[in-house]
């Protein structure tokens, strides 16, 4: 029996396009993921969050850690990583890269033996590869039916639905 997992790291307050969220557009779509697919969920959160919820101090925040090639201390685990065959990754494109946090939980796990598929959230700036999924940000955050089709589009594209 295939088991699902969606990982996913999200930040919520001043984002660009949307003003200020309390939900954040990556988490909104790894929900919508886990929905379908029947997987579990795992969001990656940092141990000492001094992320400023400001969208310009957040951007210089984030870009001073992929300079430092940073790996911050995330919260928790997945202890049962191994009966997971599908693994599906989430992220906002934080400096057309993933955030420094979505690293340490990579770097953690042995996922060779996996089928990794990664979706990030963006404003313009969504360079994926071939079988990624990248949606504009304002798009989870305002059009939630337009978003559920995207993602069905995409999950049919990678036969998962």
């Amino acid at each position: 029996m295939s088991k699902t997992l969606v990982v996913y790291f999200s930040r919520t307050g001043e984002q660009y396009s949307v003003g200020n969220i309390l939900r954040g557009n990556t988490a909104i779509v790894a929900e919508i993921i886990a929905q379908k697919t029947g997987g579990d969920m795992f969001e990656i959160k940092v141990v000492n969050d001094n992320y400023p919820t400001a969208y310009m101090a957040l951007t210089d925040f984030a870009k001073k850690e992929k300079q430092q090639q940073a790996r911050p201390e995330i919260v928790g685990g997945v202890d049962n990583i191994d009966e997971y065959d599908t693994v599906f990754v989430g992220y906002p494109n934080w400096w057309g890269d993933m955030p420094m946090p979505v690293y340490t939980f990579l770097e953690k796990y042995d996922l060779s033996d996996k089928k990794v598929y990664n979706f990030c959230t963006h404003e313009g700036s969504g360079g994926v590869h071939k079988d990624d999924f990248a949606l504009h940000g304002h798009v989870a955050q305002n059009y939630r039916a337009q978003t559920e089709k995207e993602v069905s589009a995409w999950l049919n594209k990678i036969n998962i639905l």
